[in-house]
């Protein structure tokens, strides 16, 4: 398996994520996590405390299939606030590094309206490639 992240200069420094990601290997479609705990309740005060619980929750998805946070290609994050999102980059961030590292996916942030449960106010979804 090898994923090579490009950032060409024409399109400028990406901060937090990667331009293009090329990876060969074995696929897994990683489903949107939320901060849903196992008894299928929303948890986290705030949008900082929910992005680390959908985060923990799709690395979980990740390793029961077999890979690791250093096999994910792609991330899309589904943000109810975006502003507020924006607001806790800094903390955000630190959640990334402390679980993930400072490698980062070709990653999109879309704002919506809301997300299936009213409470949740991050969705994350990936694709990973695995040996």
């Amino acid at each position: 398996m090898t994923l090579e992240r490009i950032n060409p200069p024409e399109l400028g420094r990406p901060s937090g994520f990667s331009h293009a990601v090329v990876a060969t290997g074995r696929t897994v479609f990683l489903a949107g996590q939320t901060a849903l705990d196992a008894t299928g309740h929303i948890v986290g005060d705030g949008v900082v405390a929910q992005f680390e619980v959908a985060l923990t929750n799709l690395l979980v998805a990740l390793r029961a299939a077999g890979g690791g946070p250093e096999h994910l290609a792609a991330l899309t994050i589904y943000i109810v606030d975006v502003e507020d999102y924006r607001a806790h980059g800094r903390e955000i961030g630190g959640v990334w590094r402390r679980l993930i590292g400072t490698e980062y996916p070709a990653t999109a942030g879309i704002g919506v309206a809301r997300l299936w449960d009213v409470e949740a106010l991050v969705e994350v979804q990936g694709t990973a490639v695995l040996p």
